[in-house]
Protein backbone atom coordinates (compact mmCIF):
# COMPACT_ATOMS: atom_id res chain seq x y z
CA UNK A 1 0.00 0.00 0.00
CA UNK A 2 1.05 3.29 -0.71
CA UNK A 3 1.46 6.14 1.98
CA UNK A 4 1.89 10.05 1.57
CA UNK A 5 4.26 11.57 3.98
CA UNK A 6 1.78 12.86 7.06
CA UNK A 7 2.20 16.44 6.08
CA UNK A 8 0.95 15.80 2.69
CA UNK A 9 -1.82 18.44 1.73
CA UNK A 10 -4.87 17.09 0.54
CA UNK A 11 -7.20 19.13 -1.71
CA UNK A 12 -9.54 19.67 -4.73
CA UNK A 13 -10.05 22.80 -7.32
CA UNK A 14 -12.25 25.01 -8.92
CA UNK A 15 -12.87 28.17 -11.08
CA UNK A 16 -14.41 31.26 -10.39
CA UNK A 17 -15.94 31.16 -14.12
CA UNK A 18 -16.19 27.53 -14.43
CA UNK A 19 -18.60 27.24 -11.23
CA UNK A 20 -19.90 30.71 -9.65
CA UNK A 21 -22.48 32.08 -12.22
CA UNK A 22 -24.18 35.74 -10.87
CA UNK A 23 -22.54 36.65 -13.76
CA UNK A 24 -24.23 40.28 -13.45
CA UNK A 25 -25.38 40.33 -10.12
CA UNK A 26 -24.08 42.22 -7.15
CA UNK A 27 -21.87 45.04 -9.21
CA UNK A 28 -19.73 41.84 -11.27
CA UNK A 29 -18.68 43.62 -14.56
CA UNK A 30 -18.12 41.48 -17.75
CA UNK A 31 -15.04 39.39 -18.23
CA UNK A 32 -13.66 38.32 -21.36
CA UNK A 33 -15.36 34.51 -20.87
CA UNK A 34 -18.93 36.31 -20.82
CA UNK A 35 -17.97 37.94 -23.99
CA UNK A 36 -16.40 34.64 -25.48
CA UNK A 37 -19.42 32.39 -24.28
CA UNK A 38 -22.29 34.89 -25.35
CA UNK A 39 -20.61 34.93 -29.35
CA UNK A 40 -22.59 32.33 -31.41
CA UNK A 41 -20.50 29.13 -32.23
CA UNK A 42 -17.92 29.80 -30.11
CA UNK A 43 -18.67 27.14 -27.30
CA UNK A 44 -20.22 24.07 -27.05
CA UNK A 45 -24.09 24.05 -27.54
CA UNK A 46 -23.92 27.31 -27.18
CA UNK A 47 -23.40 27.39 -22.95
CA UNK A 48 -22.75 29.93 -20.79
CA UNK A 49 -21.10 30.57 -17.48
CA UNK A 50 -24.02 32.70 -16.46
CA UNK A 51 -25.58 30.30 -14.09
CA UNK A 52 -22.57 27.39 -14.06
CA UNK A 53 -22.89 25.33 -10.79
CA UNK A 54 -23.96 28.05 -9.02
CA UNK A 55 -22.01 28.30 -6.80
CA UNK A 56 -22.19 32.17 -6.06
CA UNK A 57 -25.68 31.23 -4.47
CA UNK A 58 -24.50 27.33 -2.98
CA UNK A 59 -21.71 28.73 -1.35
CA UNK A 60 -22.53 26.86 2.13
CA UNK A 61 -24.16 23.94 0.62
CA UNK A 62 -20.77 23.85 -1.44
CA UNK A 63 -18.33 24.21 1.68
CA UNK A 64 -20.32 21.50 3.47
CA UNK A 65 -19.18 19.57 0.81
CA UNK A 66 -15.59 20.52 1.17
CA UNK A 67 -15.83 19.11 4.88
CA UNK A 68 -17.26 16.58 3.85
CA UNK A 69 -14.31 15.41 1.83
CA UNK A 70 -12.00 16.21 4.90
CA UNK A 71 -9.60 18.20 2.00
CA UNK A 72 -7.00 20.26 3.92
CA UNK A 73 -7.21 23.01 1.52
CA UNK A 74 -9.30 24.25 -1.31
CA UNK A 75 -7.94 25.90 -4.43
CA UNK A 76 -10.59 28.98 -5.46
CA UNK A 77 -10.08 31.21 -7.69
CA UNK A 78 -10.90 34.85 -7.73
CA UNK A 79 -13.19 36.82 -9.72
CA UNK A 80 -11.22 40.05 -11.04
CA UNK A 81 -14.35 41.61 -12.46
CA UNK A 82 -16.03 40.55 -9.15
CA UNK A 83 -14.33 42.46 -7.03
CA UNK A 84 -12.64 45.11 -9.24
CA UNK A 85 -15.13 46.16 -12.34
CA UNK A 86 -13.74 49.21 -13.85
CA UNK A 87 -10.82 49.41 -11.75
CA UNK A 88 -12.95 50.54 -9.01
CA UNK A 89 -13.49 48.09 -5.78
CA UNK A 90 -16.37 46.54 -5.72
CA UNK A 91 -17.89 45.49 -1.83
CA UNK A 92 -20.25 42.99 -2.43
CA UNK A 93 -18.06 40.86 -4.79
CA UNK A 94 -15.09 41.49 -2.18
CA UNK A 95 -17.89 40.07 0.73
CA UNK A 96 -18.24 37.06 -1.55
CA UNK A 97 -14.83 36.17 -0.60
CA UNK A 98 -14.82 37.07 2.74
CA UNK A 99 -17.54 34.77 3.16
CA UNK A 100 -15.83 31.96 1.66
CA UNK A 101 -12.33 32.22 3.00
CA UNK A 102 -14.25 32.27 6.74
CA UNK A 103 -16.78 29.31 5.60
CA UNK A 104 -13.12 27.62 4.60
CA UNK A 105 -11.66 28.14 8.07
CA UNK A 106 -14.25 27.61 10.09
CA UNK A 107 -14.28 23.96 8.60
CA UNK A 108 -10.73 23.67 9.45
CA UNK A 109 -10.07 23.70 5.58
CA UNK A 110 -6.52 26.18 4.60
CA UNK A 111 -7.96 28.73 1.63
CA UNK A 112 -5.42 28.32 -1.58
CA UNK A 113 -6.41 31.97 -3.65
CA UNK A 114 -5.96 31.88 -7.45
CA UNK A 115 -5.82 35.39 -8.47
CA UNK A 116 -6.30 34.97 -12.25
CA UNK A 117 -8.01 32.22 -13.82
CA UNK A 118 -8.23 33.40 -17.47
CA UNK A 119 -11.26 35.71 -16.37
CA UNK A 120 -9.95 39.12 -17.81
CA UNK A 121 -12.34 42.38 -17.36
CA UNK A 122 -13.54 43.04 -20.27
CA UNK A 123 -12.77 46.79 -19.96
CA UNK A 124 -8.77 45.88 -19.69
CA UNK A 125 -9.17 43.44 -23.05
CA UNK A 126 -10.72 46.87 -24.70
CA UNK A 127 -8.02 48.33 -24.05
CA UNK A 128 -5.59 45.70 -25.64
CA UNK A 129 -5.60 42.88 -23.10
CA UNK A 130 -2.56 40.80 -22.07
CA UNK A 131 -0.57 42.31 -24.88
CA UNK A 132 -0.68 45.86 -23.67
CA UNK A 133 1.67 46.02 -21.02
CA UNK A 134 -0.55 48.13 -18.37
CA UNK A 135 -2.91 45.27 -18.18
CA UNK A 136 0.44 43.69 -15.76
CA UNK A 137 0.38 46.87 -13.71
CA UNK A 138 -3.72 46.55 -13.71
CA UNK A 139 -3.36 43.35 -11.76
CA UNK A 140 -0.66 44.22 -9.48
CA UNK A 141 -3.41 46.63 -8.16
CA UNK A 142 -6.12 43.83 -8.59
CA UNK A 143 -3.31 41.42 -6.38
CA UNK A 144 -3.03 44.98 -3.44
CA UNK A 145 -6.71 45.19 -3.07
CA UNK A 146 -7.54 41.28 -2.58
CA UNK A 147 -3.95 41.11 -0.36
CA UNK A 148 -5.46 43.82 1.74
CA UNK A 149 -8.81 42.10 2.17
CA UNK A 150 -7.94 38.98 2.75
CA UNK A 151 -4.70 38.75 3.47
CA UNK A 152 -5.39 38.28 7.12
CA UNK A 153 -7.10 35.29 6.30
CA UNK A 154 -5.24 33.70 3.15
CA UNK A 155 -1.80 32.10 3.76
CA UNK A 156 -1.05 30.92 0.49
CA UNK A 157 -1.59 32.68 -2.94
CA UNK A 158 -1.48 31.36 -6.43
CA UNK A 159 -1.13 34.86 -9.27
CA UNK A 160 -1.59 33.03 -12.59
CA UNK A 161 -3.12 29.59 -13.26
CA UNK A 162 -1.67 28.23 -16.73
CA UNK A 163 -0.47 31.48 -18.66
CA UNK A 164 0.52 28.96 -21.40
CA UNK A 165 -3.39 29.02 -21.98
CA UNK A 166 -4.01 32.73 -21.58
CA UNK A 167 -1.48 33.48 -24.15
CA UNK A 168 -1.86 30.89 -26.63
CA UNK A 169 -4.90 29.47 -26.66
CA UNK A 170 -6.48 33.05 -26.00
CA UNK A 171 -4.07 35.40 -28.74
CA UNK A 172 -2.65 32.63 -31.25
CA UNK A 173 -5.08 29.73 -31.89
CA UNK A 174 -8.07 31.75 -30.97
CA UNK A 175 -9.82 28.77 -28.95
CA UNK A 176 -10.06 30.29 -25.59
CA UNK A 177 -10.96 33.74 -24.72
CA UNK A 178 -10.41 36.60 -25.92
CA UNK A 179 -10.70 34.42 -29.44
CA UNK A 180 -7.62 36.15 -31.20
CA UNK A 181 -5.30 34.44 -33.50
CA UNK A 182 -2.07 37.20 -33.76
CA UNK A 183 0.91 35.11 -32.81
CA UNK A 184 3.33 38.33 -32.12
CA UNK A 185 0.42 39.78 -29.92
CA UNK A 186 0.69 35.91 -28.12
CA UNK A 187 4.20 36.31 -27.37
CA UNK A 188 3.87 39.81 -26.03
CA UNK A 189 0.85 38.38 -23.86
CA UNK A 190 3.45 35.85 -22.49
CA UNK A 191 5.35 38.58 -21.42
CA UNK A 192 3.00 41.05 -19.71
CA UNK A 193 2.07 37.56 -17.67
CA UNK A 194 5.41 36.70 -16.48
CA UNK A 195 6.01 40.71 -15.49
CA UNK A 196 2.16 40.87 -14.12
CA UNK A 197 3.22 38.23 -11.94
CA UNK A 198 6.45 39.44 -10.48
CA UNK A 199 4.19 42.74 -9.54
CA UNK A 200 1.66 40.55 -7.85
CA UNK A 201 4.15 38.69 -6.06
CA UNK A 202 5.32 42.26 -4.56
CA UNK A 203 2.15 43.36 -4.26
CA UNK A 204 0.94 40.63 -1.84
CA UNK A 205 4.17 40.22 -0.05
CA UNK A 206 3.84 44.53 0.87
CA UNK A 207 0.41 43.80 2.33
CA UNK A 208 0.11 40.02 4.25
CA UNK A 209 1.21 38.28 6.29
CA UNK A 210 5.54 37.76 5.59
CA UNK A 211 4.09 34.09 6.36
CA UNK A 212 2.17 33.63 3.56
CA UNK A 213 3.72 31.27 0.55
CA UNK A 214 3.55 32.81 -2.74
CA UNK A 215 3.35 30.44 -6.18
CA UNK A 216 2.09 30.35 -9.39
CA UNK A 217 0.60 27.37 -11.59
CA UNK A 218 1.99 26.09 -14.71
CA UNK A 219 0.37 23.26 -16.76
CA UNK A 220 3.69 22.45 -17.99
CA UNK A 221 4.02 19.61 -21.07
CA UNK A 222 5.71 16.95 -20.53
CA UNK A 223 7.20 16.87 -24.34
CA UNK A 224 8.83 13.32 -26.06
CA UNK A 225 10.16 12.53 -29.24
CA UNK A 226 9.30 10.04 -31.53
CA UNK A 227 12.76 9.24 -31.71
CA UNK A 228 16.25 10.36 -31.13
CA UNK A 229 15.72 12.74 -34.43
CA UNK A 230 13.38 14.47 -33.01
CA UNK A 231 15.50 16.37 -30.11
CA UNK A 232 15.31 19.61 -31.54
CA UNK A 233 11.39 19.48 -32.24
CA UNK A 234 11.07 18.38 -28.63
CA UNK A 235 13.64 21.81 -27.23
CA UNK A 236 11.65 24.00 -29.44
CA UNK A 237 8.07 22.91 -27.88
CA UNK A 238 9.77 23.21 -24.95
CA UNK A 239 11.21 26.34 -24.69
CA UNK A 240 7.73 27.57 -26.00
CA UNK A 241 5.70 25.64 -23.81
CA UNK A 242 7.67 25.19 -20.44
CA UNK A 243 11.04 27.35 -19.81
CA UNK A 244 8.86 30.63 -21.68
CA UNK A 245 7.21 30.94 -18.00
CA UNK A 246 9.86 29.04 -16.29
CA UNK A 247 13.12 31.09 -17.24
CA UNK A 248 11.68 34.46 -16.17
CA UNK A 249 9.62 33.36 -13.37
CA UNK A 250 12.41 31.22 -11.78
CA UNK A 251 15.79 31.74 -13.62
CA UNK A 252 15.29 35.97 -14.60
CA UNK A 253 15.73 35.39 -17.79
CA UNK A 254 14.01 34.51 -21.27
CA UNK A 255 16.11 31.31 -22.77
CA UNK A 256 18.15 32.74 -25.86
CA UNK A 257 16.90 29.84 -27.75
CA UNK A 258 13.03 30.92 -27.67
CA UNK A 259 14.37 34.30 -28.52
CA UNK A 260 16.00 32.83 -31.75
CA UNK A 261 13.37 30.13 -32.76
CA UNK A 262 10.53 33.17 -32.67
CA UNK A 263 12.69 35.92 -34.17
CA UNK A 264 10.83 35.40 -37.53
CA UNK A 265 7.51 36.69 -35.28
CA UNK A 266 8.98 39.24 -32.88
CA UNK A 267 11.81 41.05 -31.77
CA UNK A 268 10.98 40.84 -28.46
CA UNK A 269 11.42 45.16 -27.45
CA UNK A 270 8.33 44.72 -25.34
CA UNK A 271 10.66 43.10 -22.77
CA UNK A 272 12.10 45.82 -21.01
CA UNK A 273 15.45 46.50 -19.15
CA UNK A 274 14.59 44.66 -15.18
CA UNK A 275 11.27 43.34 -16.06
CA UNK A 276 13.14 39.61 -16.16
CA UNK A 277 14.55 40.56 -12.61
CA UNK A 278 10.73 41.53 -11.83
CA UNK A 279 9.06 38.59 -13.20
CA UNK A 280 11.78 36.40 -10.90
CA UNK A 281 10.56 36.94 -7.40
CA UNK A 282 11.29 34.48 -4.75
CA UNK A 283 8.51 31.99 -4.90
CA UNK A 284 7.53 29.48 -1.72
CA UNK A 285 6.04 26.18 -4.03
CA UNK A 286 5.56 25.85 -7.86
CA UNK A 287 2.52 24.95 -8.58
CA UNK A 288 1.89 21.63 -11.44
CA UNK A 289 -1.11 21.02 -13.79
CA UNK A 290 -0.77 17.98 -15.12
CA UNK A 291 -3.14 15.85 -17.57
CA UNK A 292 -0.93 13.92 -20.04
CA UNK A 293 1.89 13.94 -21.62
CA UNK A 294 2.91 15.23 -25.17
CA UNK A 295 4.45 13.94 -27.84
CA UNK A 296 6.01 16.01 -30.91
CA UNK A 297 8.13 14.42 -34.05
CA UNK A 298 9.88 16.52 -36.46
CA UNK A 299 7.59 17.05 -40.06
CA UNK A 300 8.88 16.14 -42.97
CA UNK A 301 7.73 18.37 -45.00
CA UNK A 302 5.25 16.01 -47.48
CA UNK A 303 2.87 13.69 -45.55
CA UNK A 304 0.10 15.22 -43.77
CA UNK A 305 0.94 16.75 -40.85
CA UNK A 306 -0.05 15.45 -37.26
CA UNK A 307 -1.79 17.94 -34.83
CA UNK A 308 -2.83 15.96 -32.33
CA UNK A 309 -1.76 18.02 -29.63
CA UNK A 310 -4.69 17.67 -26.99
CA UNK A 311 -6.00 21.43 -27.63
CA UNK A 312 -8.60 22.14 -30.27
CA UNK A 313 -8.33 22.90 -33.20
CA UNK A 314 -8.50 26.69 -34.43
CA UNK A 315 -8.50 29.34 -37.07
CA UNK A 316 -4.55 29.12 -36.10
CA UNK A 317 -1.89 27.23 -33.75
CA UNK A 318 -0.99 27.78 -30.76
CA UNK A 319 2.46 26.59 -31.05
CA UNK A 320 4.55 29.70 -32.77
CA UNK A 321 7.15 29.03 -35.18
CA UNK A 322 6.64 25.24 -34.81
CA UNK A 323 5.04 25.11 -38.09
CA UNK A 324 7.83 21.93 -38.97
CA UNK A 325 6.44 19.74 -35.76
CA UNK A 326 4.12 17.46 -35.65
CA UNK A 327 1.83 16.58 -32.40
CA UNK A 328 1.17 12.77 -33.10
CA UNK A 329 -1.57 10.79 -31.44
CA UNK A 330 -1.01 8.50 -28.51
CA UNK A 331 -2.15 5.23 -27.96
CA UNK A 332 -5.02 4.89 -25.46
CA UNK A 333 -6.86 4.57 -22.73
CA UNK A 334 -8.53 7.99 -23.53
CA UNK A 335 -10.26 10.15 -21.29
CA UNK A 336 -13.39 11.96 -22.31
CA UNK A 337 -11.40 14.88 -23.76
CA UNK A 338 -9.42 12.78 -25.95
CA UNK A 339 -6.42 12.80 -23.90
CA UNK A 340 -4.32 9.66 -23.56
CA UNK A 341 -3.89 8.85 -19.62
CA UNK A 342 -0.48 8.21 -19.52
CA UNK A 343 0.61 8.70 -15.26
CA UNK A 344 4.38 8.00 -16.03
CA UNK A 345 4.54 11.45 -17.57
CA UNK A 346 3.92 12.58 -14.42
CA UNK A 347 6.49 11.59 -12.50
CA UNK A 348 8.95 12.22 -15.25
CA UNK A 349 7.68 15.70 -15.45
CA UNK A 350 8.49 16.02 -11.45
CA UNK A 351 11.88 14.82 -11.74
CA UNK A 352 12.83 16.92 -14.06
CA UNK A 353 11.47 19.78 -12.14
CA UNK A 354 13.90 18.16 -9.04
CA UNK A 355 16.60 18.25 -11.33
CA UNK A 356 16.45 21.39 -13.06
CA UNK A 357 15.23 23.35 -9.89
CA UNK A 358 16.14 21.02 -6.88
CA UNK A 359 15.34 24.06 -4.42
CA UNK A 360 11.84 24.52 -5.28
CA UNK A 361 9.31 22.01 -3.92
CA UNK A 362 6.30 21.27 -6.17
CA UNK A 363 2.34 20.69 -5.45
CA UNK A 364 0.30 19.25 -7.55
CA UNK A 365 -2.62 22.28 -8.31
CA UNK A 366 -4.95 20.52 -10.98
CA UNK A 367 -5.17 16.82 -12.43
CA UNK A 368 -8.24 14.65 -13.29
CA UNK A 369 -10.03 13.50 -16.24
CA UNK A 370 -13.69 14.05 -17.82
CA UNK A 371 -15.40 10.94 -18.39
CA UNK A 372 -19.04 10.12 -19.79
CA UNK A 373 -20.44 8.92 -15.90
CA UNK A 374 -23.68 8.03 -16.29
CA UNK A 375 -26.30 7.86 -12.72
CA UNK A 376 -27.41 4.53 -12.27
CA UNK A 377 -30.90 3.99 -11.21
CA UNK A 378 -30.07 3.66 -7.47
CA UNK A 379 -28.92 6.82 -7.58
CA UNK A 380 -25.17 5.95 -7.73
CA UNK A 381 -22.98 6.60 -10.18
CA UNK A 382 -20.07 4.52 -10.64
CA UNK A 383 -16.78 6.40 -12.19
CA UNK A 384 -14.31 3.72 -12.00
CA UNK A 385 -12.57 4.78 -14.73
CA UNK A 386 -12.00 8.22 -12.66
CA UNK A 387 -11.09 6.50 -9.63
CA UNK A 388 -8.63 4.50 -11.68
CA UNK A 389 -7.32 8.07 -13.01
CA UNK A 390 -6.49 9.01 -9.91
CA UNK A 391 -5.59 5.94 -8.56
CA UNK A 392 -2.27 5.65 -11.27
CA UNK A 393 -1.59 9.54 -11.06
CA UNK A 394 -1.29 9.52 -7.19
CA UNK A 395 0.91 6.45 -7.77
CA UNK A 396 3.17 8.12 -9.83
CA UNK A 397 3.10 11.42 -7.48
CA UNK A 398 4.10 9.00 -5.08
CA UNK A 399 6.75 7.23 -7.01
CA UNK A 400 8.36 10.92 -7.66
CA UNK A 401 8.55 11.45 -3.95
CA UNK A 402 10.22 8.29 -3.35
CA UNK A 403 12.86 9.16 -5.99
CA UNK A 404 13.59 12.60 -4.00
CA UNK A 405 11.07 15.02 -5.88
CA UNK A 406 9.64 17.53 -2.72
CA UNK A 407 6.26 17.19 -3.46
CA UNK A 408 4.05 19.18 -0.96
CA UNK A 409 0.05 18.15 -2.05
CA UNK A 410 -2.23 17.29 -4.42
CA UNK A 411 -5.37 18.78 -5.32
CA UNK A 412 -7.89 17.06 -7.68
CA UNK A 413 -9.38 18.62 -10.36
CA UNK A 414 -12.25 19.38 -10.20
CA UNK A 415 -14.71 19.27 -7.08
CA UNK A 416 -17.64 19.19 -9.18
CA UNK A 417 -19.06 19.00 -12.74
CA UNK A 418 -18.61 22.89 -14.38
CA UNK A 419 -18.39 24.66 -17.46
CA UNK A 420 -15.41 23.49 -19.26
CA UNK A 421 -14.60 26.17 -21.08
CA UNK A 422 -14.92 26.25 -24.98
CA UNK A 423 -16.79 22.19 -23.73
CA UNK A 424 -19.46 24.10 -22.33
CA UNK A 425 -21.05 21.16 -20.14
CA UNK A 426 -20.20 18.81 -22.24
CA UNK A 427 -17.16 17.55 -20.57
CA UNK A 428 -17.86 16.35 -16.87
CA UNK A 429 -14.40 16.47 -14.43
CA UNK A 430 -16.30 16.61 -11.01
CA UNK A 431 -15.92 14.26 -8.37
CA UNK A 432 -19.22 15.44 -7.33
CA UNK A 433 -22.15 15.53 -10.08
CA UNK A 434 -23.95 18.43 -10.81
CA UNK A 435 -26.95 18.14 -12.70
CA UNK A 436 -27.26 20.34 -15.58
CA UNK A 437 -31.68 21.31 -15.24
CA UNK A 438 -31.38 21.58 -11.10
CA UNK A 439 -27.95 21.77 -10.13
CA UNK A 440 -28.19 19.42 -7.29
CA UNK A 441 -25.19 18.16 -6.11
CA UNK A 442 -24.68 14.34 -6.05
CA UNK A 443 -20.84 12.39 -4.53
CA UNK A 444 -19.79 10.22 -7.56
CA UNK A 445 -17.83 6.78 -6.51
CA UNK A 446 -14.45 8.94 -7.00
CA UNK A 447 -15.77 11.39 -3.95
CA UNK A 448 -15.90 8.07 -1.26
CA UNK A 449 -12.97 6.93 -3.05
CA UNK A 450 -10.80 10.29 -2.46
CA UNK A 451 -12.29 10.84 0.87
CA UNK A 452 -10.85 7.39 1.97
CA UNK A 453 -7.37 8.45 0.39
CA UNK A 454 -7.13 11.67 2.16
CA UNK A 455 -8.35 10.34 5.52
CA UNK A 456 -5.65 7.72 5.36
CA UNK A 457 -3.14 9.11 3.74
CA UNK A 458 -2.47 6.02 1.92
CA UNK A 459 -3.85 4.34 -1.77
CA UNK A 460 -5.50 1.32 -1.36
CA UNK A 461 -3.89 -1.58 -3.13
Amino acid sequence: MTTFPENFLWGTATAAYQVEGAWNEDGRGPSIWDTFSHTPGLVTNGDTGDVACDHYHRLEEDLDILSGLGVGAYRFSISWPRVRPGGRPNQPGLDFYSRLVDGLLTRGIAPVATLYHWDLPQELEDAGGWPNRDTAHHFAEYADLMGRTLGDRVRAWITLNEPWCSAYLGYASGVHAPARTEPAAALAAVHHLNLGHGLAVQALRAVVDPAAQMSVTLNLHHVRGVSERDADAVRRVDALANRAFLGPMLEGAYPRDLIADTAAVTDWSFVRDGDEATACQPLDVLGVNYYNPTLVRQWDGASERATADGHQDGAASPWIACDDVEFMPQPGPYTEMGWNIDETGLTELLLRLHRDYPSMPTMITENGAAFADAVDPDGRIRDEQRVDYLHRHLSAVAEAISAGADVRGYFVWSLMDNFEWAHGYAKRFGIVRVDPDTRERTWKDSAHWYRDVVATGKLPA
